[in-house]
């Protein structure tokens, strides 16, 4: 049974963990600005597709927009492209974050 066991220990060997502190401090900063970034860009999406769309599409509605109210604009249109422009300046910050952090692909 000794034999069984200590092949058992070399087979299923698993290094206990070093503690690595100003590594894990970095990452927790890092996942700070991304959580920050993502917090801001959906505080953006919400006023734009719901505020813009729902709750201030009386007042857009007096303005104007190639013939159409911009209260409607913004609800058919607007929020869609507000959301592209969303998607493509996360991708810039989190590159931005990513070799900021050390972390980028390249």
């Amino acid at each position: 049974m000794d034999a069984f066991a200590s092949f058992k220990k070399v087979l299923f060997y698993q290094p206990k963990p070093q503690p690595m502190p100003a590594q894990n401090e970095k990452m927790k900063a890092y996942w700070r600005k991304n959580l920050q970034t993502l917090f801001v860009l959906l505080i953006v999406w919400f006023v734009v597709s719901f505020g813009c769309g729902i709750l201030f599409v009386n007042e857009l509605n007096e303005i104007r927009l190639g013939g159409y109210k911009l209260g409607f604009w913004f609800a058919q249109q607007g929020s869609i492209f507000v959301f592209v422009i969303l998607i493509f300046v996360y991708v810039v910050r989190m590159n931005r974050l990513d070799r900021e952090f050390d972390v980028d692909e390249e």
